[in-house]
């Protein structure tokens, strides 16, 4: 197995730093850095005793000052006292310096604790309870990843909101501006869909999306919300959002299918994420599509994507033990 098969991605790396002690001697901090927010969880003797949620730290979405002051923020409320460890599962970790700069930025807040920094799919696929399958993570981005029982790795998407995301939240929110402004050029009346988006945008002029779109004001968050209005308008039987719903699942489909072909699996495949574990048309639609390809063994994820870090840092102490 090649990283530059089908054009994908390398797989991403795993990041660690600091000491290596185990998890026994200080509590375990999980991190899941989404597009829009970061969670955080601490947990001590295994039990999860506390939860909170800040801003988001992915540097593709905010700047590094500002993931800064997030993780602050966060390691406040969540941190103190002896933290042997932290696993961070964050969007857009694509090479070992991706992975080095957010350790960088998490270590002030956790001297002399291990930091490990992984791709979030990671998490997706451990929350999941598998150790093999392929992760599809269904959010403000979109991207899948996964691993074979001989420890292989792959990936398929997570290119970022210019290249790829297709499936994601803000592919969804970025289609209804296209269907809002073919009608226009078409001189049509606005649908339900347009009319729902104009109100949340605040405007009544279809044309002031396109400078709306473009202005710094809105960013990738702003239009990833915009996906729940697809959402609701598909479930009330708008024909064009259900056409978007069942394209987004089709495609999430399909990056879910080149990783289990990479890897030579049938699955498990586990969905997750915002829209992936609370869309119920976006799940039958990704299903039907893997049904169509021969893989059947899929699950929607029924916890937090950061509920996957006890069974990673697990794996890594029996990984540890045995070199």
């Amino acid at each position: 197995m090649t990283n530059s098969d089908n054009n994908l991605p390398p797989a991403a790396p795993a990041s660690s730093t600091g000491s290596a002690q185990g998890a026994e001697s200080g509590a375990v901090i999980g991190l899941d850095i989404g597009g829009t927010k970061t969670r955080g969880v601490r947990f001590e003797n295994g039990h999860a005793v506390m939860d909170e949620s800040v801003g988001s730290a992915n540097v593709q979405n905010v700047t590094r000052e500002q993931a800064a002051m997030h993780l602050a923020e966060l390691f406040a409320k969540i941190g103190g006292g002896a933290i042997s460890q932290v696993y961070a599962g964050a969007g857009g970790i694509d090479t070992d310096e991706d992975a080095e700069a957010l350790a960088g930025l998490i270590a002030p807040h956790v001297p002399g604790a291990r930091i490990t920094v992984v791709h979030d799919s990671r998490l997706l696929l451990a929350a999941g309870r598998a150790s093999s399958g392929v992760a599809v993570i269904a959010g403000t981005g979109s991207a899948a990843w996964g691993k074979n029982e001989n420890g292989e790795e792959a990936r398929a998407g997570g290119w970022g909101y210019l290249l790829g995301d297709e499936g994601s939240g803000y592919w969804l929110g970025r289609e209804a501006v296209r269907h809002s402004l073919r009608r226009m050029n078409l001189g049509l009346e606005p649908d339900e869909l347009t009319t729902a988006l104009l109100r949340s945008c605040g405007t009544d002029d279809p044309n002031k999306l396109i400078a709306m779109f473009h202005s710094a004001g809105t960013g990738r968050r702003f239009w990833a919300q915009q996906a729940r209005l697809v959402v609701e308008a598909a479930d009330a039987g708008h024909p064009a959002s259900q056409a978007l719903v069942e394209q987004a699942g089709r495609d999430l489909a399909d990056l879910a299918a080149q990783v289990l072909r990479k890897l030579g699996i049938q699955g498990p495949v586990i969905l997750g994420s915002g829209l992936g574990m609370n869309v119920a048309r976006l799940q039958d639609s990704f299903r039907k599509h893997l049904a169509e390809q021969g893989i059947t063994d899929v699950r929607v994820l029924d916890q937090d994507p950061v509920f996957g870090v006890l069974q990673l840092v697990a794996e890594q102490e029996r990984s540890s033990g045995a070199a």
